[in-house]
């Protein structure tokens, strides 16, 4: 169990706060790279970690994610003119560059020394894997970019989406670190006979600490001795990675893919996830076949999706279309898509949950680690240490992994070789 305070800890994210000073040590997804698609073209909103700021692409190709205010008389700057190398405020001309630099002060001639004093804030952005990565934190802490796997895949075997949450990061993470939640909230054929999360409810799992988060491993009773085994990877400070998704009609065959989430607070309340799908290797594209299993798998199509935002249609305002009679006869919840499912429960939850008032147990153990691991990092940053997993040597070499192993077989064994990126 978390205290309130605890809580409180682990969940407020702005300028100043425990957590927002920890995480603001990390490089994270600001926004897709698509949503800046042209040089000096139209500027974007972005939300981050309590801050309003703006993103937009300049003249030489580079992002820029700046303050999202002039610092003249606060003017929006998303009114603004991205022309010739910076982005110009429409109230009274003053220009800036992606570095904060004041390019033009047209009201104020001839006064270069105001023109060279003003700054307007400016941070760090890393483009890499269809994403584009901003560093908040101070500067003389900043480490390299990071370099996951999957950032290193050519686009043709990479897919990358984000979709807006409404509630804190924090329960929406631990939602992807449950892997037991999936034989219900993810039960969408109750007559499946094939599918471990229905032969096993209730998963063993086993917690490794690592310099980048954990790795944890989850089992499952298939009959007979065999074993499913699911090796995923917590990455801090919130970041989840899993093997590749087995197809259950009857036979035990495998998606030649491996999928993760990164949930990157808006602000206390609101959260982006971003959702990463990528090959194994260079033999197999993602095709347009890929791509659809994955977005309506997901329930984050362009179909399913409120026209110009990253938000679903199925959302607390209709109750996810949850369908009553659905739910008696097939699916579990009576909800269709998996990220729906996902996001009715974390959502319904509230904006912050009351962990004071829970009650843990045995396969909640992977979630207790993360939070362990999490105000240990928030406490050694507080009295100057370094934020663990930051460094991309910690992380560019590992990759999730799962698979079906049979009676007396050695399970590390099998997946030692699969769980080394190739990329």
């Amino acid at each position: 169990m978390v205290s309130a305070v605890q809580n409180e800890k682990l969940t407020r994210v702005g300028p100043g706060t425990p957590a927002g000073d920890l995480f603001r040590r990390y490089w994270q997804p600001a926004i897709l790279a698509e949503e800046v698609p042209e040089k000096d073209g139209p500027p974007v909103r972005v939300r981050i970690l309590c801050e309003d700021l703006l993103a937009f692409r300049d003249s030489e190709g580079k992002v820029a994610l700046v303050d999202a205010f002039c610092p003249h008389r606060r003017a929006p700057f998303y009114f603004g003119r991205n022309e010739d190398g910076g982005i110009r405020c429409a109230y009274h001309g003053w220009k800036f560059d992606r570095h904060g630099d004041c390019m033009d002060m047209p009201t104020e001639p001839g006064n270069e020394r105001m023109k060279s004093n003003v700054k307007l804030t400016a941070y760090p952005t890393h483009e890499a894997g269809g994403i584009i990565w901003a560093y908040l934190g101070p500067r003389e802490h900043m480490p390299l970019p990071p370099d996951y796997e999957w950032m290193r895949v050519p686009h043709e075997f990479l897919h990358v989406s984000k979709t807006y949450e409404e509630c804190n990061y924090l329960q929406a993470l631990e939602g992807g670190l449950d892997t037991a939640h999936s034989s219900y909230a993810h039960n969408n054929n109750m007559s499946a006979k094939s599918d471990p999360r229905l032969l096993d409810k209730s998963p063993r799992l086993d917690v490794h600490p690592t310099d980048y988060g954990y790795y944890y491993v989850s089992t499952r009773n298939m009959g007979q001795g065999d074993t499913y085994v699911r090796l995923y990877h917590y990455v801090m400070p919130f970041q989840q990675m899993r093997g590749g998704i087995h197809e259950f009609s009857g036979a035990r065959r495998k998606a030649p893919a491996l999928d993760g989430h990164v949930w990157v607070p808006v602000d206390d309340e609101t959260t982006f996830v971003y959702n990463w799908h990528h090959t194994y290797d260079s033999t197999t594209p993602i095709d347009e076949a890929h791509r659809i299993h994955t977005e309506v798998f997901y329930g984050r199509g362009p179909e399913d999706m409120i026209p110009g935002t990253y938000k679903l249609k199925k959302n607390k305002r209709n109750d996810y279309m949850i369908d009553r009679q659905l739910q008696k006869a097939k699916v579990y919840t009576g909800i269709v898509g998996i990220n729906t499912q996902d996001f009715a429960l974390q959502e319904g939850m509230g904006a912050i949950v009351d962990r004071s008032k829970e009650h843990l147990g045995a396969t909640d153990h992977a979630i207790i680690a993360m939070r362990s691991m999490l105000l240990r990092a928030i406490d050694a940053v507080a009295v100057g240490g370094a934020a663990p997993g930051a460094d991309p040597a910690t992380h560019r070499g590992m990759r999730p992994y799962d698979d079906f192993v049979r009676a007396g077989e050695d399970w590390w064994a099998k997946f030692e070789p699969e769980i080394k990126a190739k990329w």
